[in-house]
């Protein structure tokens, strides 16, 4: 039995004219996000993020190729209009707006809407429901955008860059709070953060964009740990490196620090540790910064 993807991107594609140029904001996407999921959109300021989450929500249209949320173009569809759930980085209210009517608004524009849970999260967060929304700190802004979003419990909620402003205990109660009623509720969500370590632990799956190019899809268990940094006795090092991809490399006269794109483990990390060579994965984040400075180094 096949299941219809929470959201399928075909060679989706976004161009836009600039000084004359024609400039590929999204350049030929294709990924599928399955139902259930929490995935992690990453990539640089500039990459595509926001591009590529306001075309799959019909707030922009793509050049060329679609993106089918639950088999469905979203764009005047309102079943699948429905579904979606878009926390936007700086998203915009009305200039009257206090932050219960913007509730009050989500509260009629989500089925799943969870008042209890969404009172919960006021409260976790130190949200004034009677302080106009233009009023807010950047912190606040933020809080009323990840209240909508989790307590929305729409079957695909776009989260972009939702902690802006939050102090370390807030951002760490908005993740607390996901994994807990992600739990409850399976849903799909993706979540755009420039704090991949932070968020590492949340994420399933991972799309990297590169220049608006996907060049990395993939579950983070498996991008996780795929890139080591060994470090020891020159020669030794490089004996262990043997044929994988080195993607850094110091030297400090005869010790050697060597990243490369493998995985380390049984035999091979034994045979390392025996040369008296120190093994350690990468996190995620230092994953991602050194894949991509390798496709830095392939474009140049």
């Amino acid at each position: 039995m096949t299941t219809t993807p929470a959201l399928e991107l075909r060679s989706l594609s976004k161009r836009y004219r600039k000084r004359g140029n024609v400039v590929a904001a999204l350049d030929d996407v294709s990924t599928t996000l399955q139902e259930g999921r929490i995935y992690g959109l990453l990539g640089r300021n500039g990459a595509g993020k926001s591009t590529l989450m306001s075309l799959a929500t019909a707030q922009a249209f793509p050049t060329s190729g679609e993106a089918l949320v639950f088999g469905h173009t979203a764009y005047e569809h309102r079943p699948t209009l429905a579904t979606l759930c878009f926390v936007k980085e700086s998203q915009k209210y009305p200039d009257d707006f206090e932050v219960r009517h913007a509730l009050h608004c989500a509260s009629l524009a989500f089925r799943h809407w969870d008042a209890d849970f969404a009172a919960r999260l006021v409260t976790e967060l130190r949200l004034p429901t009677d302080r106009r929304i233009k009023k807010l700190s950047r912190g606040q802004l933020s809080a009323v955008g990840i209240v909508i979003g989790l307590a929305s419990r729409a079957e695909l909620t776009f989260f972009d860059e939702p902690y802006l402003g939050l102090d370390a205990v807030a951002r760490q109660v908005f993740y607390d709070r996901l994994l807990e009623d992600f739990a409850e509720h399976p849903r799909t969500i993706v979540l755009s953060s420039h704090l991949i370590d932070e968020v590492a632990d949340v994420l399933e799956h991972v799309l990297l964009l590169e220049d608006g190019r996907l060049v990395l899809d993939a579950p983070a268990d498996e991008v996780r740990g795929g890139v080591t940094t060994l470090h020891g006795p020159t020669r030794a090092v490089l004996d262990a490196a043997g044929s994988h991809e080195v993607l850094a490399r110091k030297d400090l006269g005869p010790v050697t620090q060597l990243t490369v794109k493998a995985r380390y483990s049984g035999a091979e990390l034994a045979a390392a540790e025996a040369q008296s060579i120190g093994v350690e994965p990468a996190t995620l984040q230092q994953t991602i910064v050194f894949l991509t400075r390798a496709g830095e180094r392939a474009d140049a």
